[in-house]
């Protein structure tokens, strides 16, 4: 019995101590305050075999947030920061739309694309050309920070100031409307029940984890993070590392741009994508990664995105007003803060030993 408590009690303590404990408090606090307030949030139903409901909302709207923040996990990991993903996003979203119909804005190249459901490009072209164009943009911005070695700040904030203009170019300043029913599927589609955009997500997560926990990347974006020029004497290329973190945050924003221009059946040069960096940054930090780099979790900065929206649709529901939204944000920020402060933490570390110290007694 007693090496059954020890296991259980070090399986705690590891748990504990992992990176994705504090983020699953901070979402079944969250959820517990939406269970008494609003009954019936917990709700899921069925309509012509679809699943609906804002457990189903969460995931379905997170999923562009999910896919920035994994994308921002590696940059932060090496040290680094993307302020560009939401121009990114909007970039992406003008690409796919203006290839669906070069006509500007409202108008329509030709009725048929109204009636017939008709593109200009077929659509595994207009997706290859919408993830090609934020990837080139990552591949941009790793280009500044690995080989210009410029800031990382600095770097991403060119393409987050100039990329909504060059969205805007590609749009001729229109708001892109899209009437070609295919192109829905990836933001409105459903496979199952669930979807499409889950099923995306979890493909991107999957492939991700494989990626840096499977291979030797994973271990070469942490070295690159903790100390760049020890990685570098190391015979590592810390350059190529940042530039394969950049470039895929890009491929990362260029799905997101993919889901929300989809679902919006518009693309938005303005609008879409907007606030993005903040709530992916904000995502990875709940996730536990540092903004001074070094060791990550990519699922850790999944729960903290879910967390986020999570968050969002619990004010609609409570009754906050858009506007306020961001102040709301901002409050949860404090307590992230806070929590993963290093006094939060000797306090609830000792607050655990003691919890075991008395646990440990009483079975003596």
């Amino acid at each position: 019995m007693k090496r059954n408590s020890e296991k259980k009690v070090s399986f705690f303590t590891k748990f504990r101590k992992s990176r994705i404990f504090w983020p699953l408090i901070a979402l079944v606090i969250i959820l517990i305050f939406d269970g008494i307030y609003a009954p019936g949030f917990f709700k899921i139903g069925i309509v012509e075999g679809h699943l609906y409901g804002n457990l189903i909302d969460v995931i379905n709207n997170g999923a562009p947030l999910i896919l920035v923040a994994i994308g921002m996990t590696m940059v932060i990991a090496t040290n680094g920061v993307d302020l560009s993903v939401g121009a990114v996003i909007a970039i992406s979203a003008a690409m796919g739309a203006v290839l669906i119909n070069p006509a500007f804005g409202n108008e329509l190249i030709s009725n048929e694309i109204l009636t017939q459901n008709i593109s200009h490009t077929p659509l595994p072209l207009i997706v290859l050309a919408n993830l090609g164009a934020g990837t080139a943009c990552g591949l941009f911005n790793g280009f500044l920070v690995s080989r210009a070695k410029i800031q990382p700040m600095v770097a991403t904030l060119i393409l987050m100031v100039a990329g909504r203009g060059l969205a805007q170019l590609i749009t001729n300043g229109q708001i892109m409307t899209i009437y070609y029913t295919p192109y829905f599927w990836f933001g409105n589609g459903f496979i199952l029940g669930i979807p499409v955009a889950v099923y995306i997500v979890i493909a991107v997560v999957i492939a991700a984890t494989l990626l840096v926990r499977k291979t030797s990347i994973g271990l070469f974006v942490e070295s690159v993070g903790v100390n760049a020029k020890s990685t570098y004497y190391s015979g590592i290329s810390e350059k190529n590392i940042k530039l394969i973190a950049y470039t895929f945050s890009g491929f990362c924003a260029a799905i997101a741009g993919l889901i929300l221009s989809s679902y919006a059946h518009s693309a938005d040069a303005n609008n879409i994508g907007l606030n993005y960096e903040l709530d992916a940054i904000l995502s990875v930090v709940i996730g536990g990664t540092l903004m001074a780099g070094g060791r990550f979790s990519l699922m850790a900065s999944v729960i903290g995105a879910i967390v986020i929206r999570t968050f969002t649709i619990t004010m609609y529901t409570v009754g906050v007003p858009a506007n306020a939204l961001m102040a709301a944000k901002a409050v949860l920020v404090l307590l992230v803060i806070l929590l993963y402060s290093d006094q939060s933490r000797r306090m609830i570390n000792k607050l655990f030993e003691r919890g075991k110290r008395k646990k440990e007694s009483t079975d003596a």
